[in-house]
């Protein structure tokens, strides 16, 4: 993301002009825009026009509206980005008051205004500006006969490709038909992984499976590379590393970002720190219960106490419709880092930030015990009860 312009007042109150420059941009803009908000860019619009004669034709023209938002949309899989609101600004094609769409889309410029731009929505922008935080894991998450290729970006999981090859069990005194179809499903693979991951970015390419599945693949791998003279993999074989994952389906991804190999290999990664700290939350709701808090309502009590040491909050709450809500959870944000407390913000499209939401979306890891916290929620419960 490419920062042209920012002019915010003293009130919060201000606009700033943004160049999507990458997909993953559009995730980070669609967490940008909000209902109520004025978003200024080039469109194109249908409009009519009648001749001297009196004949009506349409013509397809490109414009540039400013729009008060009403509704947004996003294709997570086309990181497509649709915004429908009405027109605010004096136009000579469209009148003032007429609805439109725009879709945002990458290396086309945008001004976004707001009445209160919160802290949340003004560090987004700075990691969304900062190069460091670009995409760097690819993996592959695979089983015998099903493999999924996915992109870990700082703030999401995309899916790039689906292999499925049905493979035959083996059978006694013949195996031929196992191995052919097992060669055939390895092939797809290796192509998809070639087709997907871009290797000049990508710092770590995880193979994950159950058994012997990675072993076998990768060996299959580069015995065809070599074979072949496929650069391409050759010169990238370090950056292939095979961890444990119970299946191949995508949930099993965290199991692989959670292995200390991986952990160590992507030590500078958002990613990894999210599932990190999500996997020591899990940890001491099991060992310290009295120090794992998760709901809104527990979690603003153990912040009053100055007892959160780590908030994990998920980026879907500030995206919610009610202004009073969604600034509830900007100023739980802010009291943490106040208190010198660290604040996990989460994507709900990453496979950490999809576990986070069913945990309500917002939970807390404490510095010390809050155990009266606890019993008062299991008071509350059992007055309810009664």
């Amino acid at each position: 993301m490419k920062l042209v312009r920012k002019d915010i007042e003293k009130d919060n109150a201000g606009q700033v002009t943004l160049v999507p420059e990458e997909p993953e941009d559009m995730w980070h803009t669609y967490n940008l825009v909000q209902v109520g908000d004025s978003l200024r860019a080039s469109t194109i619009r249908k409009v009519q026009t009648e001749s001297s004669t009196g004949s009506v034709g349409s013509n397809r023209i490109r414009t540039t509206l400013t729009l008060c938002v009403e509704a947004i949309d996003f294709d997570s899989q086309a990181c497509q980005l649709r915004v429908k609101g009405t027109n605010i600004q004096e136009n000579e094609y469209v009148k003032m008051g007429a609805y439109h769409t725009i879709e945002l889309e990458p290396n086309r410029q945008f001004t976004l205004a707001k009445k209160q731009w919160d802290s949340v929505v003004l560090e987004r922008i700075e990691q969304a500006c900062d190069p460091a935080w670009s995409a760097d894991v690819a993996a592959v998450v695979m089983q015998e006969g099903l493999a999924h290729i996915c992109l870990v970006t700082p703030s999401m999981t995309l899916t790039r490709a689906k292999v499925e090859v049905n493979i035959p069990r083996k059978r006694k005194g013949n195996c031929s038909q196992h191995d052919r179809a097992l060669e055939r499903f390895y092939e797809q693979v290796v192509q998809a992984i070639q087709r997907h991951i871009h290797f000049d970015v990508v710092k770590c390419i995880l193979v994950a499976s159950p058994g012997f599945v990675r072993e076998q693949f990768c060996d299959y791998m580069f015995q065809q590379a070599v074979k072949t003279d496929n650069k391409l993999l050759l010169e990238n074989r370090s950056k292939f590393l095979q961890v444990h994952a119970s299946s191949g389906h995508k949930y099993s991804l965290k199991e692989a970002l959670c292995d200390p190999a991986v952990a160590s290999r992507l030590s500078d990664t958002k990613a990894a720190g999210e599932v990190k700290a999500l996997d020591d939350f899990y940890k001491m709701l099991q060992h310290e219960p009295d120090r794992a808090f998760y709901g809104l309502k527990q979690v603003e009590k153990a912040n009053e106490a100055m007892a959160i040491d780590t908030l994990l909050i998920s980026d879907e709450l500030f995206r919610h419709q009610d202004v009073a809500t969604r600034s509830r959870y900007v100023r739980l944000v802010d009291s943490v880092k106040e208190n010198a407390g660290t604040v996990r913000i989460f994507s709900s499209l990453h496979v950490s930030g999809e576990q986070l939401s069913q945990l309500t979306g917002v939970a807390a890891i404490l510095r010390f015990p809050v155990p009266e916290l606890s019993d008062q929620e299991d008071d509350s419960s059992s007055e309810e009860d009664e």
